[in-house]
């Protein structure tokens, strides 16, 4: 019998390969998408095909609403920044307060009601938009915290958090997904996409995602209203 592991799913590249990744270890992946009111609503479209095509032995979208109190250009009328190059780290304007820590916590709950001892989530440490809820450090605390918090911590049964992508550059993310035979066109990566879903090629998120294209030498299947960064 397969072990039940809870992953989340935004529909995004490394969410899916993360998915692909946890199917390819075995486990019997429960993914869980949050629709948390974001601006970028194609990507639950995404996570639904991502999940049948893969095979995800269970699907749920979860209502979150963020926009409650916005705070976020992914939860408010604030404009969406374009990609300025500039490599300094800072935490952009698409930072939503507190989504990672709101999400692995719902991950959390879904997994103790399944008996399931393993989640997965797609953050990444090295090409991404400066989040604070991303890095390793962050992870270790969570999951410090799950086994604290929980029935199933207290019990000797704690949540191993998994990270498969957290160390890889946004190329080594890709490879690994050709890897396991994903389809890139499944997936949506970007921030501010017109109103049939196309991507806009200028936000944080197209950038990194285009750049991790170009330096695996693999084509990016998905049509971008702007093509400045290809």
């Amino acid at each position: 019998m397969t072990r039940p592991a809870v992953i989340l799913l935004s529909g995004g590249l490394d969410s899916t390969v993360c998915l692909a990744h946890a199917l390819r270890q075995g486990f019997s992946a429960h993914a869980l998408t949050i629709d948390y009111g974001q601006r970028h609503r194609v990507e639950l479209e995404a996570a639904a095909r991502v999940s049948r095509a893969l095979g995800a032995a269970a699907h749920m979208v979860l209502p979150v609403p963020l926009t409650a109190w916005g705070g976020s250009a992914l939860t408010s009328d604030e404009s969406v920044p374009e990609h300025s190059g500039d490599s300094e780290q800072h935490i952009p304007a698409t930072y939503v307060p507190a989504r990672n820590t709101i999400f692995l916590s719902l991950a959390l709950a879904w997994a103790e009601t399944l008996e399931a001892r393993d989640i997965f989530i797609g953050v990444n440490a090295i090409d991404y938009s400066g989040y604070p809820d991303c890095r390793p450090e962050y992870i270790a605390a969570f999951q410090n915290m799950a086994a604290l918090a929980t029935k199933a911590g207290v019990q000797g049964q704690a949540v191993t958090v998994h990270t498969p992508l957290i160390t890889l550059t946004k190329a080594g993310i890709i490879r690994m997904g050709a890897g396991l035979g994903v389809d890139f066109s499944l997936t949506h990566s970007c921030y501010d996409p017109d109103a049939a879903g196309r991507p806009c090629g200028r936000c944080d998120s197209c950038a990194l995602r285009l750049k991790g294209f170009r330096e695996a030498g693999v084509a990016d299947p998905l049509d971008y209203r702007n093509n400045d960064l290809r």
